[in-house]
């Protein structure tokens, strides 16, 4: 496979609910919390904490920790767009910005992830778009489990490693 094809990967999930309630799920710290993280904190352009159902902006920075993982594994990144409404760009792993779209598709709400711009070379590439697409997948399933009223599908045990969910 040539080292362009590794750059990217698109995932697409398809969840029965309001597509303004699946942007809140990735544009709020509480909705974020729901599915994905164990705390989000997010500060705007002046450093001052966003609230748990405040609508996140361009321009926020992060700091994200996970279930199952001790507060020594967090990552820091900022919010590349956020239009209130279907689309949200966040920095990810290694600085690879992450884009969410969602929009209506044979009657239900799509999610769209896009994560771009993954380093190429032969030491990182397998991990960042393996790994990354690997954890993504488990994370879209969790998020359309919580927003069908099904179950959160997430480790919360930190001396509880090397399985899916986490």
């Amino acid at each position: 496979m040539e080292n362009s094809q590794w750059s990217s990967f698109r995932l697409r999930v398809n969840v029965n609910c309001k597509p303004e309630d699946a942007y809140r799920m990735w544009a709020t710290p509480a909705g974020l919390e729901n599915w994905f993280l164990r705390k989000a904190t997010f500060a705007d352009a002046d450093g001052k904490e966003r609230q748990t159902d405040e609508l996140l902006q361009e321009g926020d920075t992060y700091q994200w920790l996970w279930h199952g993982y001790s507060d020594s594994v967090k990552e820091v990144g900022s919010v590349l767009k956020a239009n209130d409404n279907d689309q949200f760009t966040f920095t990810f792993s290694m600085g690879s910005p992450v884009s969410i779209s969602i929009y209506q598709e044979a009657g239900e709400t799509i999610i769209q992830l896009v994560e771009s711009d993954l380093p190429t070379d032969e030491e990182t590439r397998l991990q960042h778009f393996v790994g990354d697409s690997k954890g993504w997948i488990f994370y879209l399933t969790n998020l359309k489990s919580v927003l069908e009223g099904g179950l959160d599908l997430r480790n919360r045990k930190e001396e509880l490693s090397d399985v899916i969910t986490a």
